[in-house]
């Protein structure tokens, strides 16, 4: 079934929204929304009706219903200020008011003679210019000498670049022009030059029997060097779940050897030639040290590309994700900083609401306003915008684990890690890992964990505090108060009054649990 308004097209069975000849980007729940109120155009919708249908009778606040109705009236180029095309009806719901005409599969007509609808159109002699570096990913080449088997070199392609396109920081050419390449030998700077490209990701697949083998590499095409290459051998069980590890592996692998080497290039400029994007570049890999002094060094360097460009989603919603991971460390005071964070996080969702970064902003920001549920939906939107958000991940395994559902917490995390092995922020989701446990009442597993943490980073307080508290359910004594004594160095101000402000447990058991651990340890 297709519905058809203004210029837009809503195809059901594709689960796609087009204006004119041209896809517009939806998160899947805001498509789901749109087709029930267009569906519904005749009435108007309340909440509880949207609750039932989109949200599956799952409670959510009312700022997370506001949000994607917004974003459902901008992906129509419509407002709250218009309605052109979604009416509020004051204290009754919404209403879908375009002139809709439907068309079912029976009614599409048949192909004119002689088109063929699958001929890629003739590729740009310009690039369309964008301030964001652009990459393609060319065709992997079948080497199994079997035509057959091109269906999975192409798959592998092609869900690279759909996992690349999520990450939105980077300009990822169409399969139709990058396909283009298929089968001709042409060199990556012709490539680079036809395409307007800065990076190429190509590769190669040799199928043989129940094993596949698969090489991948990333190039930069201005100095010419191969910035990344690995191989994977991998048995055919399941051919899509291979194609799916395989996917996630490349990229997982990619987003930081493309980040280091743009940051490498802001460096090398002088700085009253940075950019907005420089700046967030190099505010990037100060982010990742995980220091406080980098920390800080990081919010100076986004604040001047916020300065640069107001309307920078990107630059505002790492902004207030170091502002979250500042509280979160103890580096900053929760009081002073969140109003900020939350202002730039709701900023960089109304300017690009398909940023995951964004929703991992205001996810953060929930998590210290106490509203867990929100939270959870930011990061799960998150992921759906991008699977391979491996920090996303980790963070989402700890708001599951505030919410009393640790062994969730557990696998989110384990997914995290799963995806970057080699990840800065290893120790932090050590930490996570011990509080879900102790969250499941796994005592020795938490202390493990916890120490794995502190192992990797003694001024960790977060770990230091799942420590003492594992410990002292677990009924080893001595080591908790040695815990308790080593945490004191690091935070001099841990009390129970501490905890119960700022850990937000959503069970009150949770956090009596939580608290009693301390108090066995003689904290007051």
């Amino acid at each position: 079934m297709q519905f058809y308004f203004d210029d837009y097209t809503l195809d059901v069975k594709r689960r796609e929204l087009s204006r004119g000849s041209s896809p517009v980007a939806v998160e899947p729940q805001v498509f789901d929304l749109l087709h029930y109120l267009v569906k519904n155009r005749d009435r108007v919708v309340s909440k509880d009706d949207l609750l039932a249908t989109v949200w599956h009778d799952r409670i959510v606040s009312d700022s997370t219903v506001a949000s994607r109705i917004n974003a459902a009236r901008k992906a129509l180029g419509d407002s709250g200020q218009t309605q052109r095309l979604i009416r509020t009806i004051a204290r009754r719901g919404i209403r879908f008011v375009g002139k809709v005409r439907m068309l079912s599969p029976s009614d599409e007509p048949a192909p004119v003679a002689g088109f063929r609808a699958d001929v890629d159109p003739a590729r740009r002699s310009v690039p369309l210019p964008s301030d964001r570096p652009a990459i393609a990913v060319l065709p992997f080449v079948n080497m199994s000498g079997e035509p057959e088997q091109d269906y999975f070199s192409d798959g592998i392609s092609e869900d690279i670049i759909t996992a690349l396109s999520r990450l939105r920081w980077f300009f990822v050419i169409a399969r139709n022009s990058s396909f283009s390449y298929k089968g001709k030998s042409t060199h990556l700077k012709q490539v680079a030059e036809e395409l307007g490209v800065d990076y190429v990701v190509e590769g190669s697949v040799r199928k043989s029997g129940d094993c596949v083998r698969i090489t991948a590499q990333l190039s930069e095409i201005a100095t010419g060097s191969q910035l990344w290459g690995e191989r994977y051998d991998r048995s055919l069980a399941d051919v899509f779940a291979v194609q799916d590890e395989i996917t996630d592996a490349i990229v997982a692998a990619i987003e930081p050897q493309l980040y280091a080497a743009e940051n490498s290039h802001a460096r090398r400029k002088p700085p009253e030639c940075l950019c907005a994007w420089d700046l967030v570049m190099q505010a990037l890999s100060h982010f990742w040290q995980l220091t406080a002094a980098d920390n800080c060094a990081a919010q100076s360097l986004l604040e001047k590309a916020i300065a640069i460009d107001p309307n920078y989603a990107q630059a505002l919603a790492v902004v207030a994700v170091s502002h979250g991971f500042g509280v979160l460390m103890g580096w900053e005071d929760r009081e002073v900083v969140v109003p900020a964070a939350e202002r730039a996080a709701l900023a960089a969702i109304q300017i690009d609401i398909e940023d995951p970064w964004a929703h991992l902003a205001i996810a953060f920001v929930y998590i210290h306003l106490r509203r867990i549920d929100d939270a959870l939906a930011e990061f799960e939107w998150a992921l759906r915008l991008n699977p391979n958000f491996s920090l996303a991940q980790g963070y989402y395994g700890m708001a599951l684990s505030l919410a009393g559902r640790g062994n969730e917490g557990i696998e989110a995390v384990y997914r995290s890690q799963q995806l970057s092995p080699r990840d800065p922020f290893s120790a932090i989701m050590s930490g996570v890992i011990s509080f879900a446990e102790f969250v499941e009442h796994n005592y020795d597993a938490a202390m493990r964990a916890a120490r794995e943490a502190v192992r990797q980073r003694a001024d960790y307080a977060g770990a230091g505090r799942v420590l003492v508290a594992a410990a002292a359910m677990a009924d080893e004594t001595d080591v908790a108060k040695a815990a308790l004594q080593e945490l004191r160095r690091g935070q001099p101000n841990i009390s129970l009054a501490w905890i119960a402000s700022n850990i937000p447990f959503v069970r009150d058991a949770d956090r009596e649990h939580y608290l009693e651990a301390f108090r066995r340890v003689g904290l007051e």
